[in-house]
């Protein structure tokens, strides 16, 4: 299989990079333009002459034609995003261009390619649209999000994915290009830019810092672990039904507060000598904070078997202990692009 993966040098994407360029049947091409959050050492480790990296918009078409002509891919899994809530608040048009025109772009260069396929290539080609829970928003106690639950994206962040995500049904709907969406909760895991809740206090801990927790930590969130993500992905690409919708989950419920306790305890397993919990402190809360997000995976399950594996406390103990053992991958990133300062305070 020839696969073409977008954004590939981010978190979820070099963690797909990393699974699919491994495997002896699948050449891998990873169009990723080096954002800040693109990160080549995410995927230092392949050394398999099956795989190459284009160092590409995705917005620009012309780029984006003559890479689907090159490598003639049997699927796309498309998952270049700008994806960070917090920077969405503060610079929104980024968002803007890369989720929507990015994705109408790429989509119009697989329909070009996909048209002039015939036989079984055309059949078997795939577009795998990789999306968020954030564009269904926010839930209250009860209830989960299901395939079917009507958008209403809060952020600008989540109502470009949702966008994208309509770019994509339409494009099914209306030139038959075989789209799947999936829809995911929050990933957590290895190479994970520290922008984001998990590194962000896994580092700050390690560093002595001070933990901030926006309000009163009570916002919850279904948390995936990023291989569990890409197993997911990969039956999906395999066993997925083109025009269906996926969601994606972890089945693991937690709030903001939960998740940095459990990180501190580990924390305090590895510097004995310190309390991180007297570390955290409330701040003010994000503009527009949604309150719960919790996936229903009943579909995904059923049709195509797929559950997920990790436990949050078996994920977090690897992630936590990832980080402290590869200060090198995440320290090359405060000395330079991000010091772990606040975003988003619009």
């Amino acid at each position: 299989m020839k696969l073409l993966v977008t954004g590939g040098l981010g978190f979820i994407g070099s963690a797909v990079v990393r699974h699919f360029a491994c495997l002896p049947d699948t050449a891998v091409l990873n169009v990723d333009k080096c954002t800040y959050a693109g990160n080549p050492a995410s995927v230092a480790c392949i050394k398999d002459k099956n795989y190459q990296h284009l160092a590409a918009d995705i917005a620009n078409a012309d780029t984006m034609a003559q890479a689907f002509t090159d490598f003639k891919p049997d699927a796309v899994l498309h998952l270049a995003a700008e994806s960070h809530v917090d920077r969405s608040i503060d610079g929104p048009i980024d968002f803007m261009q890369t989720n929507l025109m990015g994705t109408f772009t790429l989509l119009e260069a697989a329909r070009s390619y996909w048209e002039q396929l015939a036989g079984v290539k055309k059949d078997e080609f795939r577009f795998i649209h990789v999306s968020t829970d954030e564009v269904f928003g926010s839930l209250s106690e009860t209830g989960a999000f299901t395939e079917s639950t009507a958008y209403e994206p809060s952020s600008p962040y989540s109502a470009s994915k949702a966008g994208s995500d309509h770019l994509a049904r339409a494009w099914q709907h209306t030139y038959g290009l075989p789209v799947i969406v999936t829809n995911c909760s929050n990933n957590y895991g290895p190479y994970q830019f520290p922008e984001k809740l998990i590194p962000l206090i896994t580092l700050k801990g390690l560093a002595g810092e001070t933990l901030p927790v926006y309000g009163k930590g009570d916002n919850v969130r279904d948390w995936l672990y990023v291989d569990d993500h890409v197993s997911a992905l990969e039956c999906v690409l395999r066993k997925g039904t083109p025009g269906e919708t996926y969601n994606i989950g972890g089945q693991c419920e937690l709030s903001n507060l939960e998740v940095v306790k459990t990180i501190c305890s580990l924390l305090d397993a590895h510097q004995p000598n310190k309390s991180h919990e007297e570390l955290i402190k409330f701040v003010t809360d994000r503009p527009g904070h949604d309150y719960r997000y919790a996936m229903d995976i009943t579909k995904i399950n059923q049709e195509l078997g797929w559950q997920p594996t990790e436990t949050f406390n078996s994920g977090i103990e690897k992630t936590v202990e990832w980080y402290i053992k590869n200060p090198v991958w995440w320290q090359a990133i405060l000395d330079g692009s991000y010091q772990l300062e606040r975003l988003g305070t619009g």
